[in-house]
């Protein structure tokens, strides 16, 4: 019971802290002169991914490997077959046909690199910093194609933005800075940003308590309740961007978040705290990972939509993938 309080309690703290954060880093970064798309893209882009950030750097640095690695690959799996799922059910999700082409392939690409790396290599700070740098050099595209009005349709990482201001910012992140000083906004960013880091401690010592005690491994731990737990403020956005009718946002959350995932979560990781893949992953999670990425690609180019069927196909599957892994 004690675990289960820790594991609540540490995704409230990272949730809300995460969202201190990323309000009072935008807020600063404003009065600062940052042009709103830079914010977009790397303020709000790194701080909706806060929670899985922390978490899997706690986990590592812990020595829980399991949910390090199945925070990542559990949270773009349920990105994909669960939220998505979820929001296609809710309506039908549209699909700009250049953009995912651009986006959909980059996160493809993004997991086939972490399935090579998982097999053939340590996950190390070289491969940490690699990680890094691409996602650099990601965001330093994104940022060309936007300032360039985006001919190919918004990037995943704008859109990822969008779908936090379409909940939490409704009047855009510039309008929301104007009141309060910097030193209240400076204050929040770092009250949030020690809400997160104690909530990931309390998150991953929950996580962990709750494997021993209950015999389930830390990996399936990490793969599903830190997972889908870290996920939610994903499950919130893109639904809600679903329901007021940018669907499109919706599947670029998706998208966005995935790609920041992996090279950002899993090469900062890397880069801090070093550690090992789980042979279980290895061989089996990162390559429902992988097909996740392929059959969502697949779905959205076929008609440019993704269907209320197909959303509930999605789920199912994220049914039978728990299933798969989840002792009987």
């Amino acid at each position: 019971m004690n675990d289960v309080v820790l594991i609540i309690g540490g995704l409230l703290l990272l949730i809300a802290g995460g969202e201190g954060l990323i309000r009072g880093a935008v807020a600063v970064a404003t009065r600062f002169g940052m042009s709103p798309l830079l914010i977009g893209l790397v303020l709000v882009g790194f701080g909706t991914s806060t929670p899985e950030l922390v978490t899997s750097i706690e986990a590592s640095m812990s020595g829980a490997p399991g949910i390090a690695i199945g925070n990542i690959v559990g949270s773009n799996i349920a990105n994909i077959l669960l939220i998505l799922g979820i929001a296609a059910l809710a309506t039908p999700i549209t699909v700009g046909k250049r953009a995912l082409a651009r986006d959909g392939l980059i996160m493809i690409a993004c997991s086939v690199a972490f399935v090579v790396v998982g097999r053939f290599l340590e996950f190390d700070r070289m491969v940490g910093a690699a990680f890094v740098a691409a996602l650099c050099g990601y965001l330093f595209y994104a940022y060309r194609q936007e300032t360039a009005g985006a001919p190919a349709g918004h990037t995943a990482a704008f859109e990822k933005r969008e779908a936090h201001d379409e909940v939490y910012i409704p009047a855009g992140p510039s309008d929301a800075a104007k009141s309060g000083s910097v030193w209240g906004s400076l204050l929040l960013a770092l009250g949030g940003l020690a809400a997160v880091i104690f909530g990931g401690k309390l998150l991953v010592d929950g996580a962990v308590g709750l494997a021993r005690s209950a015999g389930i491994s830390e990996t399936v731990i990490g793969l599903t309740i830190v997972a889908v737990g870290t996920s939610l403020p994903e499950l919130v956005t893109s639904v809600v961007a679903a329901f007021r009718g940018h669907s499109d946002v919706a599947l670029g959350n998706i998208l966005g978040s995935n790609i920041y995932n992996i090279l950002g979560i899993g090469g900062a990781t890397a880069l801090i705290a070093p550690t090992r893949f789980p042979p279980e992953i290895v061989s089996y999670d990162n390559f429902v990972m992988l097909g996740a990425a392929v059959v969502l690609v697949w779905f959205a180019n076929s008609g440019y939509r993704i269907s209320r069927v197909e959303g509930a196909a999605l789920l199912a599957c994220y049914g039978l993938y728990v299933f798969s892994i989840w002792p009987m």
